[in-house]
C-alpha cells in the first residue's frame, strides 16, 4: 500500500493541476467536442474522437485527484526534523566508489511529472536511510545485492 503522505509543495502542485483540468481545459475540450459532434458523421470526425478521449483522460484524472487529495497527510517542516532523515529531506549520499546522489524524500504521488531527484518515501532507499543523521552509513538492499552508502548531507526547506 502506498504511503498516504505529501509535501506542500506536492500538494499545491496537485490542487493547481485539478484546478487547472476543472475551470480551464475541460471547459475548452467540452466546446470542441460539442462543436465537433455538431458537425454529424462523429465515426470519421478526428477532431471528435480525439477530444473525446482527451476529455475521458481529464475526467479520470479529475475523479482520481479530487479522491486523492482529502485523503493524504500535508507534511509541513518542522524544526525537530533538523540533523536527521525524515519525509520531505533533501539528502546528499555518498559511496565507497565516489558516486553522489541528491535527492528529496516524498509522497509516491510526487515522483511522476518529470519531477527529478525525488523518491518515494515507500523505496528501499528511503526506507534505509529514515532517522539516519549526517556521517552514518546505511546499508540498501538491492536485486543486485547489499549497497553501503554514506550521508553527507541533509536540508529541508522551510
Amino acid at each position: 500500500m502506498k504511503t498516504k503522505l505529501i509535501t506542500r509543495e506536492g500538494y499545491n502542485k496537485l490542487k493547481a493541476e485539478h484546478d487547472h483540468l476543472w475551470n480551464e481545459k475541460r471547459p475548452e475540450i467540452t466546446k470542441i467536442v460539442t462543436w465537433a459532434a455538431s458537425l454529424g458523421d462523429r465515426s470519421e470526425n478526428a477532431d471528435y474522437t480525439f477530444n473525446k478521449r482527451l476529455l475521458r483522460q481529464i475526467d479520470r484524472r479529475v475523479r482520481f485527484l479530487r479522491k486523492f487529495l482529502p485523503e493524504v497527510t500535508v507534511v509541513d517542516y518542522s524544526p525537530q526534523q533538523e540533523g536527521k532523515v525524515f519525509f520531505g529531506a533533501w539528502v546528499e549520499i555518498e559511496n565507497e566508489s565516489g558516486d553522489v546522489m541528491k535527492f528529496r524524500i516524498v509522497g509516491p504521488e510526487e515522483i511522476y511529472g518529470g519531477a527529478k531527484n525525488f523518491i518515494s518515501i515507500d523505496s528501499p532507499m528511503a526506507r534505509a536511510l529514515l532517522k539516519k543523521e549526517v556521517d552514518d552509513e546505511f546499508i540498501v538492499q538491492t536485486p543486485g545485492g547489499d549497497k553501503e552508502w554514506f550521508i553527507n548531507s541533509i536540508t529541508y526547506e522551510k
